[in-house]
């Protein structure tokens, strides 16, 4: 991956800070499409976004943030889109359809475009011709926050290519940011959706005071129902646990196992559903907890000044899940509570009902 020497990215929210940050750490250049003409001479005066992350301080001569997205794709050999879902087929849909060829794109959205209900890579290929061998996906447990506070996080890099996606991860390793590779790019796609959902899930079970020992019972259960959502899907590598042990050795004389391959699926799946459910900085809990304690989905949306990606993702999941046809009843009953006004409470008795 020696040819890339500038990136590009497109958003400028709390994790697309946070890219910038990991970034410009490594000293890398990047090319930055800002919407605001106010917050670029901000970050140019001042060094830092004055609407996310704002205890970030940047070198300045690494950035040319801009307004115009296409020159920043223009500009760079890998693009990075990290806007929420819901508007990026805005973003994206006005450029030319040309603009992405011979590019390397990282998606950083943890979520599904709802518009056509895809997920980035599709809907990439769809309109631009995109190759998945091109595409890259970056997920896990790693909360922006944390990111500038430089608090040990791990991100994991999946695309089909192992040699381009470890090449890919390196310009993101730091001493505060350790890096995981894999190759199953539809699968981790998906467990980000779903992981989602579940921490409305926990914000609305927290805002109904239901107490701890619930909680651990439903993250548990909806771990085992992402699991049963995509193995029905087709997806592989999900059992947490899961270590091949390259030696063999006779029963009787038992030898240390050599951890040449530790299952990805603690990281990227279950330990991004943990910190989702269970984090403060989560917005998805956050806006899940609005709803357990009676607000409306739009009093909710208004008081929060980040977008809840599980919102739109309930109903996405809800489609795409009338083909896969798995057992989904948190899942259905979180989107049932979102989009069908079933009142928390009542579809937290069904889920009661549905926990082992």
């Amino acid at each position: 991956m020696a040819q890339i020497k500038t990136f590009g990215i497109i958003g400028s929210g709390s994790w697309g800070t946070a890219l910038a940050k990991i970034l410009t750490d490594n000293k890398n250049k990047i090319n930055w499409w800002v919407r605001s003409e106010n917050t670029i001479k901000h970050l140019l005066e001042r060094n830092n976004n004055p609407q996310y992350l704002s205890s970030v301080f940047f070198d300045t001569t690494l950035l040319k943030p801009t307004t115009n997205a296409s020159e920043v794709i223009k500009n760079s050999d890998c693009i990075i889109i990290a806007v929420p879902s819901a508007y990026a087929a805005d973003t994206l849909g006005s450029l030319d359809k040309n603009i992405f060829t011979e590019k390397k794109i990282i998606s950083a959205i943890k979520g599904i475009l709802p518009e056509e209900n895809l997920l980035l890579n599709d809907y990439l290929q769809l309109h631009f011709a995109v190759e998945l061998k091109n595409y890259f996906a970056v997920l896990g447990p790693c909360h922006a926050e944390e990111v500038a506070s430089e608090k040990l996080s791990y991100l994991t890099f999946s695309g089909i290519d192992k040699k381009a996606t470890d090449d890919m991860a390196a310009f993101f390793k730091t001493s505060y940011l350790n890096t995981i590779v894999n190759h199953d790019i539809y699968g981790v796609q998906f467990a980000a959706i779903l992981k989602n959902i579940y921490a409305l899930g926990a914000g609305i079970a927290h805002g109904l005071d239901y107490g701890d020992n619930f909680l651990s019972v439903l993250i548990a259960n909806s771990a085992d129902e992402m699991a049963g959502f995509l193995r029905k899907a087709g997806i592989k590598n999900i059992d947490v646990g899961h270590i091949s042990d390259d030696r063999k050795h006779a029963p009787h004389k038992p030898q240390p196992v050599i951890r040449n391959h530790i299952n990805y699926a603690a990281s990227v799946y279950l330990g991004d559903l943990l910190v989702t459910c269970y984090s403060l900085y989560s917005r998805n809990r956050t806006f899940g907890n609005m709803i357990g304690k009676g607000y409306s989905v739009k009093t909710a949306q208004l008081e929060m000044n980040m977008v809840a990606e599980g919102y739109n993702a309930s109903k996405c999941m809800k489609i795409i899940n009338e083909n896969i046809n798995a057992e989904m009843p948190i899942a259905e009953t979180v989107y049932n509570i979102l989009w069908q006004n079933l009142p928390a409470a009542e579809g937290f008795k069904k889920i009661e009902e549905t926990l082992v």
